[in-house]
């Protein structure tokens, strides 16, 4: 027979808050499922595609990627420069690898997994070092190289998304411990800080080259 909870609120919710309470495993809902499925989609799409130009470039240096659009979006001069390989090999392959991880970690959520907060936090620190490393590449992109990689600016977006999401997942959920203000934040209004975010980034781009764009 059926039980009614009597102290109310959505049954689901009262399942994690237990579930926290206890120090159990935590789960998501299928809106961050899907999310980290669908970035790390086009990020593993965005590694691959970068990866099989660069090696195009190695066997001819006169190889015109097809994003190579202008002078500004110029693909081909994002993949030549030092900062495309910074660990001693392309940038992408390691996007292959992380993001095919974060693909999976999606797919277990939609099939109803749960994991420890540890395994949270790991995520949560995954996904920081990624907007770390997206963010000084965009800074070499910007300032040094001169130049746009239309399949990194889709890497870049799904990082931002995928770690304020992953991040508003564990504030609310009590992995990351915070005032109950920043939880009621992240609970009503999660969207707003990768939208800024974006919006920052998009700004930036703009007005590097706002004479190009308006020209």
């Amino acid at each position: 027979m059926a039980t009614v909870d009597v102290r109310g609120g959505v049954p689901g919710q009262r399942r994690e808050e237990a579930s926290r309470e206890s120090g159990g495993p935590v789960g998501a809902g299928r809106g961050l499922a899907w999310l980290l499925v669908v970035t790390g989609a086009a990020g593993v799409l965005a590694g691959w595609v970068i990866t099989l130009d660069k090696f195009k470039l190695l066997e001819d240096p006169g190889f015109t990627p097809g994003c190579s659009l202008n002078p500004v979006v110029s693909c081909g001069s994002v993949m030549k420069s030092e900062q495309a390989a910074v660990f001693g090999f392309p940038n992408p392959m390691l996007g292959l690898v992380t993001y095919a991880v974060v693909v999976a970690i999606g797919a277990g959520l939609l099939a109803g997994a749960r994991h420890r907060g540890w395994f949270w936090l790991g995520l949560n620190a995954g996904t920081l070092f990624g907007v770390g490393f997206c963010t000084w590449l965009m800074q070499q992109s910007l300032y040094e190289i001169n130049a746009l990689c239309l399949w990194c600016c889709l890497a870049w977006t799904a990082t931002i998304l995928m770690f304020w999401s992953v991040t508003a997942h564990n504030v609310r959920t009590g992995v990351l411990p915070a005032p109950a203000g920043v939880r009621t934040f992240f609970g009503e209004f999660a969207f707003a800080p990768p939208l800024l975010h974006l919006g920052i980034v998009g700004m930036l781009i703009l007005t590097r080259w706002w004479d190009f764009w308006t020209s």
